[in-house]
């Protein structure tokens, strides 16, 4: 059975605007991760540099461009795909974001990756 841990309500995240940030777990390490809407839907990866072992935010939440079109890294501006997490310019030289799963449904989103379990969660 699928299970579905409760992240934010829907219209909690805009899109290219401010994005939840929470904590999820594998085999006893915990790890930063964050969601956040795009045109394409709601996307979710670790927050992690493909760069650097960095945490992208410029500031708590704030994960996009100044457009709101691509995810950047505040620290050296490596750029990724906000539906794939897939490195689109900078210095990530192809490395992407590691990708969670999350299902949105009924006005809620959830996090149903398999293999990580939700820690904590910031409400936007």
């Amino acid at each position: 059975m699928l299970q579905k841990h409760f992240l934010c309500r829907s219209e909690d995240l805009d899109v290219g605007g401010t994005g939840l940030r929470f904590e999820v777990q594998k085999d006893g390490e915990k790890r930063p991760a964050f969601a956040v809407r795009s045109t394409a839907g709601i996307s979710a990866f670790l927050n992690r540099c493909g760069h650097r072992d960095l945490e992208l935010d410029w500031s708590p939440g704030e994960f996009f461009d100044l457009e709101g079109r691509l995810l950047i890294c505040a620290t050296h501006g490596a750029l990724y795909d906000p539906q794939t997490g897939a490195c689109k310019g900078g210095p990530c030289n192809g490395v992407g974001l590691h990708p969670l799963f999350v299902t949105e449904e009924g006005g809620l989103v959830y996090l149903t990756d398999v293999n990580y379990s939700l820690v904590s969660n910031e409400t936007p």
